[in-house]
């Protein structure tokens, strides 16, 4: 049995993991295209569902969807996106996931210490408890009563 190269919207769907709304919405920014048949029933080509793929990537990565749209651009409509295709995208993309990743890595380590403890923390602990704040609320780890019951509020 031959396998169909054109796919109906639901087959789509099942087969990347995108709801069909969300292929609707990809289709009228570009990134996908469709067509009709004669029974106005939309199809797409087999093609589109690397395309999803390299979507679905770059929205995991953190890539803004201009950006992975941009990126698409650059292969023609109806050509399978190669290897070759994803290796110029993603190239495309490495500078900033590397700049993300380093903010997010200093992120987790500068955020992951401060519970509120009260140490005046001010220099150390700017995001998390600016000009002291926390004082105001009572002594000891405010942060984590916070996130407790009720009965460890002072």
């Amino acid at each position: 049995m031959a396998m169909s190269r054109e796919l109906s919207v639901g087959q789509v769907a099942e087969r990347s993991g995108f709801a069909v709304s969300a292929l609707h919405f990809y289709e009228k920014k570009g990134l996908i295209r469709s067509h009709r048949t004669s029974g106005n029933q939309r199809r797409y080509d087999r093609d589109v569902l690397r395309r999803l793929a390299i979507v679905r990537m770059g929205t995991e990565l953190g890539i803004p969807l201009a950006e992975v749209a941009e990126a698409l651009g650059h292969v023609p409509v109806g050509h399978t996106p190669s290897a070759a295709d994803w290796r110029l995208m993603s190239e495309l993309w490495h500078e900033k996931l590397d700049r993300r990743i380093v903010l997010m890595t200093r992120m987790r380590d500068e955020l992951n210490g401060c519970i509120g403890c009260g140490c005046l923390s001010t220099i150390s602990c700017p995001l998390m408890n600016p000009g002291d704040r926390l004082a105001e609320e009572g002594s000891g780890p405010r942060r984590l009563m916070r996130e407790g019951s009720d009965s460890y509020r002072s």
